[in-house]
């Protein structure tokens, strides 16, 4: 009987240690592929207007194609700062439709940075921090700031904000949830005042001027009329005075 109890035990002794190893947690596994933006935003569920203005500038289709092409390598990756809706919501009325179709580029483009940055990698940030917007004086840029709370502040120069968490943070993507749009200097910033006319390049200089360079009509020329007749009337005298001393 003791003899059958020991067999039984140990079969249950080896039915039992696969089991356990079965049910032991392991690594997480490594993404499958590479991330999709536009999905990460739509799972997020407060990112429709920024998700429509990516699309309507095929920002979507571009930032998804380079996140593709440097997944799997050792590229730089991409950080994206995505506007809730209630953000866009706090904008004065009409600030979109303001835009042209390129302007808007820049503002989608003004959110995405040409490099990974997780939370801690912050704190290393080099300011001024390029995005992929670009205008006439170059590259717009971003100033970030980190404390010793892991708590950063990201601003345009029009809009400052803070992020605490991220929605996405696995390279080459990581995706941060901003309450305000980042406005772009560039485009939002106070113009700079018109500049003063100049003094009319017409205006006479001081010790008068050439007959050639006097304007017709002025006080400095004479009509052609009253010169011609002035030159007859000096003719006529003339030829009286001759024939006064013939006689």
């Amino acid at each position: 009987m003791a003899g059958r109890i020991a067999v039984a035990a140990a079969f249950l002794a080896l039915a039992v240690v696969p089991a356990a190893l079965a049910q032991a947690p392991g690594p997480a596994a490594a993404p499958s592929g590479p991330p999709n933006v536009t999905a990460i935003l739509e799972k997020g569920g407060q990112y429709t207007t920024f998700i429509r203005l990516m699309k309507e500038t095929q920002q979507d289709t571009q930032l998804n194609s380079q996140l593709n092409s440097s997944f799997g390598n050792n590229g730089g990756g991409y950080t994206v700062f995505a506007p809730t809706d209630n953000a866009f919501n706090n904008l004065k009325p009409g600030t979109l439709n303001s835009l042209t179709q390129q302007q808007q580029v820049s503002l989608v483009q003004g959110h995405v940075l040409s490099n990974f940055y997780s939370m801690d990698s912050f704190q290393t940030a080099s300011n001024p921090v390029r995005t992929q917007a670009s205008g006439r004086d170059g590259p717009y840029t971003l100033n970030i700031t980190s404390d010793t709370n892991n708590q950063v502040n990201v601003s345009s120069g029009v809009v400052d904000v803070r992020i605490n968490n991220a929605l996405y943070s696995t390279k080459p993507l990581a995706v941060y949830s901003v309450d305000k749009v980042l406005l772009p200097l560039e485009l939002f910033g106070a113009k700079a005042p018109a500049a003063a006319p100049t003094a009319s390049e017409g205006k006479p200089k001081k010790g008068g001027s050439s007959d050639a360079s006097s304007p017709a009509g002025s006080e400095d020329s004479e009509p052609t009329g009253a010169a011609s007749a002035r030159a007859i009337g000096w003719s006529v005298a003339g030829l009286a005075a001759v024939l006064g001393y013939l006689l």
